[in-house]
């Protein structure tokens, strides 16, 4: 490869970039961001390692694992991307809390409208039955 089509990782180790190189099919050219919170995170000699010894098949997934773990220690020291799945949980707890409350309101809703159209339909047939009275000679 040449200095033009280097990979991020070289790019941003600003080394040569050969047709071997272990991070060339995971970390684009244009993505330089990924590839430094990686390096900032693990370090670029760890991760080679940690690449060389998973299978090709799975590499991929292996290092966009890296790469949200490090997004997330970037943006959280402490938690990294525990603290972003408790965020999330708690989420999803409190939409659940709120999803219940609606479904018991649609429930009652639903209990009024038919009890309204029970009363409205026993009404409309002691109308009709006054209103026969009424009538009759």
């Amino acid at each position: 490869m040449s200095n033009v089509t280097r990979c991020a990782a070289c790019k941003c180790m600003r080394r040569r970039c050969n047709k071997n190189c272990i991070f060339a099919p995971y970390f684009p050219p244009n993505d330089l961001q990924r590839f430094t919170f990686v390096h900032q995170i693990f370090g670029a000699t760890k991760v080679a390692k940690m690449l060389e010894e998973i299978p090709e098949g799975r590499r991929e997934d292996a290092v966009e694992s890296l790469v949200l773990e490090a997004r997330s220690r970037v943006q959280d020291p402490v938690y990294g991307i525990v603290g972003t799945l408790t965020q999330l949980q708690e989420q999803i707890i409190e939409v659940e809390r709120e999803l219940a409350k609606t479904r018991g309101l649609i429930a009652l809703c639903q209990q009024q409208f038919h009890h309204l159209n029970k009363l409205t339909q026993q009404n409309s047939t002691l109308v009709n039955h006054n209103l026969h009275f009424d009538f009759d000679p």
